[in-house]
């Protein structure tokens, strides 16, 4: 199979939308002068709902077919379009595929959820090719919006221990106490 690539990823709705939005949660007009980096970083870290204005989208190609069943399982905040298996459409007997038979999994999804989705997708619990194709995401956004990429953290940062049933160690060396030192700034 080839491997999973990410075909794009763009931005959707602009920092000047959440400002605004964020403005109107407190009976303020619409301003002026765009958000600093460090509002930017305060406003996510924070969780406000204006953040739900900057939407994402982006697209895998190659993407297994179970891999893009675990990102169909985030449902709020985000649309998942995926291609379809389906024998008459395809041509190709449905029933005889593998569950890494090759898939485009294209999604649209607010700040908010990029971030929930990353606390779990992140986390050295879930599968490797499932990390690796978020990671795709995250380091395409980091490129693009690099405070909103700051804020998407396996969920042991975001909270500050593993809450896992079976930690994989990562609480416990160096790199996770810096990655926490970046994470809260």
């Amino acid at each position: 199979m080839e491997q999973t690539v990410l075909r794009y990823l763009k931005v959707i709705g602009s920092w000047r939308d959440v400002a605004d939005a964020a403005r109107t949660t407190i009976r303020m007009g619409a301003g002026t002068k765009e958000p600093t980096s460090a509002w930017k970083r305060r406003i996510l870290l924070a969780e406000h709902s204006p953040i739900r204005k900057l939407i994402v989208s982006w697209k895998w190609g190659n993407l297994p077919y179970w891999v893009s069943v675990h990102f169909v399982r985030h449902k709020y905040g985000i649309e998942h379009f995926v291609s379809t298996q389906r024998t008459d459409r395809t041509g190709e007997d449905r029933t005889v595929k593998h569950q890494d038979a090759p898939v485009e999994h294209e999604c649209f999804a607010n700040a908010a959820e990029l971030m929930f989705i990353s606390r779990r997708r992140l986390c050295s619990q879930a599968s490797p090719e499932t990390r690796a194709a978020w990671k795709m995401v995250i380091d395409a956004l980091a490129e693009k919006e690099p405070e909103l990429a700051s804020c998407c953290v396996p969920e042991c940062v975001y909270r500050g221990f593993c809450p896992e049933f079976k930690s994989c160690g990562y609480v416990d060396t160096p790199a996770y106490a810096e990655a926490v030192k970046c994470y809260r700034g």
